[in-house]
């Protein structure tokens, strides 16, 4: 009887966990630069950053390059944090940055800097198009902003944890990197980003 009671509440363990698994909702295909997309609500390695004036970046992400940077973000895009967030710091040449979620009331936990000079390898070069986290003087400081290379800047290499690159839409980076900004590099008209959000591309 008591073998019994234990094989059965094993069962009923696996069939929660079966219950409980979220299954994958995809919808309608889109096609960005020839590269066709789903938005899925699981977690995935490619992300679209949606502007409010619809204008997209599509985002692949290299987990086997930056792990943690990698699970950082998609924790971060999977609660939603991104959702109102600006591009305060954009410098033509150069790069466009956002992801700072403090004046919006939101905070996001630091992570270890996945880069040479931490003592972590990371092979992905400051190219063009490479996005990678943002930090203080602090290598451990990064927590939820990140860059995108618009020129590349392969100087920051070894110094900063790139974990992805934009795979279409650099022309909407382009156009952000030309937009007229204060002497602090923040634009004079808001940048915002709707939202950042995961994607499963068709082959």
């Amino acid at each position: 009887m008591k073998k019994f009671k234990i094989v059965s509440l094993i069962l009923m363990i696996i069939l929660f966990m079966g219950c409980s698994k979220e299954k994958e909702v995809l919808k309608d295909v889109e096609t960005l630069e020839n590269i066709s997309y789903q938005e899925t609500n699981l977690k995935s390695n490619n992300v679209v950053l949606e502007l409010e004036d619809e204008r997209k970046i599509l985002i692949e992400l290299y987990p086997d390059i930056a792990p943690l940077s990698v699970k950082n973000f998609q924790k971060l895009v999977k609660e939603e944090f991104y959702n109102g967030v600006i591009f305060h710091r954009v410098i033509k040449g150069f790069m466009i940055q956002t992801g700072d979620g403090t004046p919006l009331g939101k905070e996001a936990k630091t992570i270890k800097g996945e880069f040479k000079s931490n003592g972590v390898e990371n092979n992905l070069s400051h190219e063009r198009g490479i996005v990678s986290m943002a930090r203080a003087n602090d290598y451990n400081s990064g927590s939820s902003q990140f860059f995108i290379v618009q020129e590349d800047s392969t100087y920051l290499d070894g110094n900063y944890a790139a974990f992805g690159k934009v795979i279409a839409g650099m022309d909407v980076v382009d156009s952000i990197a030309n937009v007229i900004t204060d002497e602090n590099d923040k634009p004079l008209k808001d940048i915002v980003v709707k939202r950042i959000y995961f994607v499963k591309v068709v082959d």
